[in-house]
């Protein structure tokens, strides 16, 4: 079954609740308070058809001069003196301030003049701008009614897309509860405007109340009246398609940190830095916001508790020169104790800042501001488009939270409990800075909770901050507690003498074995040449003997030859 055709009205917003645009050839009605903003969503509603779609459009007002609305919209820049010459046409339907209703009357004449008019311009789109007035002259239900459904009839008998808008209470009770109320069940669909104060902020939502043979998205949804008109914020829903991922890096301005996250943030990946005051939580974004810029990313630093002029003066003060970058234009640097009113419109402003500046990458410090002041039921929801928005753009988002030092919580509790803003569960990569209080001096701790996606480390970093930078000391463990400044300096220092200590004695032990085996190596050769001598003497003992033996045998033959002994046995024989 196929379901109307529709009729965009140029708001993002609620195109995508109505799947499209309100029902082409059908009539909406348009309920709301005072400053709820019918009148620019139905002139916006007009102004893109004539000037987008090729559909020219009537205005036809009841309750202001054509003239006073002109005015009243020239600072959205919709140029409707030009889109008046061809497409855009207004009627003047006031009652006089003196009028005086005798007898009977209805709509008849009026619409017979509009049916010339859309005749001569071939008109698609109409709007009745506070119909309530004329209706509210009409003298009993029963007439107001017969009015109602010629009125209907006649714009569904033209084709024409009408859109009605009607004064109402606060609520949407009130709104049924409407003279004409009625009409909500006449209509093809019905959108409700709700303008309210919340401990004292401006809060607008819309809701689409029906629409006959098409799905909406039923739940409220906040929105703001811009330069640019209306600005609906609908939260992501099933089935949307998901940004783009991307596996490239980028610095997060600490090189140590870098190392810890396995080489850095994802590009266009959410961060997200907290800790108490005084952590270095805007330190590190500046350093993030610093790499950026040096990369030849443009950047956007939004501060919600100092002035900018401040921030750069003191990330100066640790090495992070970011004036040079405000000079030639890379970085922007927005103080948002300026912008005033509610966390939607602080969104707004931050889309339009990231737009104008064309940035790749964002620094909110700190995010948890939108908390503040009245903000505490849609904070939650502003930080999730945030953080979708900012995926969907392919913008790097880095964002700190301020957490409550009173709360004593974490290491083993959760920071989540400290601030009713939940944006850490939908940050990809969460870093928390804390103090370590030991030896009477706090000293900085870093740690990353998670990084989806990376194999980051586990162990808790020494934050050091110096007038030559930041940087991360490596951990330090003694006796299982991680030791940080005065006492890791004194620790590492006693270990670095007894170092010492232990070296020189190993090398006195090495001298002096080394004498020692000198001393045995010349008493070995001393035995040596004493053995070789003692061999020597020994073989000469062994000749001088084997000589004498020889000389007293040949003596004795001698002496017997000698003697004649030796004669006579010859003879003998």
């Amino acid at each position: 079954m196929r379901g109307p055709t529709k009729a965009p009205t140029g708001i993002a917003g609620l195109d995508e609740m109505t799947d499209g645009g309100l029902p082409r050839g059908r009539t909406t009605l348009l309920v709301g308070g005072p400053g709820s903003g019918k009148t620019i969503l139905a002139l916006q509603f007009l102004v893109h058809g004539a000037r987008d779609c090729k559909e020219p459009g009537i205005f036809v007002a009841f309750e202001e001069t054509p003239k006073r609305i002109v005015a009243n919209a020239e600072g959205f820049g919709w140029r409707l003196a030009e889109l008046q010459r061809k497409s855009l046409l207004f009627l003047d339907a006031q009652p006089l301030p003196d009028l005086v209703h005798a007898g009977n009357f209805d709509l008849s004449g009026m619409l017979a003049v509009l049916e010339a008019k859309i005749g001569a311009m071939k008109a698609r789109r109409i709007v009745f701008d506070a119909l309530d007035i004329v209706l509210a002259l009409l003298p009993d239900a029963a007439a107001i009614r017969r009015e109602m459904y010629r009125l209907h009839s006649w714009l569904v008998a033209h084709e024409l897309t009408g859109l009605i808008t009607l004064k109402s209470g606060a609520d949407d009770a009130s709104a049924v509860r409407h003279p004409f109320g009625f009409v909500q069940f006449m209509v093809d669909c019905a959108v409700i405007l709700n303008h309210s104060v919340v401990l004292g902020v401006s809060q607008r939502n819309m809701r689409v109340q029906k629409y006959r043979g098409s799905g909406f998205h039923e739940n409220e949804s906040p929105f703001l009246i811009g330069k640019d008109g209306f600005n609906v914020a609908v939260a992501r829903t099933l089935g949307n398609s998901d940004a783009k991922v991307s596996n490239e890096r980028v610095s997060s301005g600490v090189k140590r940190l870098d190392t810890m996250l396995g080489g850095g943030y994802y590009r266009a990946s959410s961060v997200l830095i907290t800790g108490f005051a005084g952590t270095a939580k805007t330190t590190l974004s500046g350093a993030f916001a610093e790499a950026a810029c040096r990369r030849g990313e443009r950047t956007v630093f939004i501060s919600f508790d100092s002035d900018a002029n401040e921030v750069i003066r003191n990330l100066a003060s640790v090495g992070i020169r970011l004036d040079r970058y405000v000079k030639n234009g890379r970085l922007q640097m927005i103080s948002a104790r300026t912008i005033v009113g509610s966390a939607e419109t602080y969104l707004v402003r931050i889309k339009t800042l990231v737009k104008e500046h064309r940035a790749r990458c964002l620094v909110i410090d700190p995010v948890s501001a939108l908390s503040k002041a009245g903000n505490e039921l849609t904070a939650n929801s502003v930080a999730e488009r945030l953080i979708d928005w900012s995926k969907a753009g392919r913008t790097t988002l880095v964002c700190t939270r301020l957490l409550d030092e009173t709360s004593n919580q974490f290491e083993g509790a959760s920071p989540l409990q400290v601030s009713p803003l939940q944006v850490s569960t939908l940050a990809d990569t969460w870093i928390h800075l804390n103090y370590l209080v030991q030896a009477g001096e706090r000293n900085r701790g870093l740690s990353i909770i998670k990084s989806r996606g990376t194999a980051h480390s586990n162990q808790v970093r020494e934050l050091i901050l110096s007038s030559a930078g930041v940087t991360l000391a490596d951990a330090y463990t003694a006796g299982g507690e991680v030791l940080m400044g005065t006492l890791r300096w004194q620790k590492e220092n006693s270990e670095r003498r007894a170092h010492e200590i232990t070296e020189v004695a190993g090398k006195h032990k090495r001298v002096m074995l080394d004498a020692e085996a000198a001393e045995l190596e010349v008493r070995v050769k001393s035995l040596q040449v004493e053995l070789l001598a003692k061999q020597v003497e020994k073989t000469l003992l062994a000749r001088s003997t084997e000589s004498r033996k020889g000389e007293l045998s040949q003596g004795r033959s001698r002496m017997r030859e000698l003697r004649g002994a030796d004669a006579a046995l010859r003879g003998r024989k």
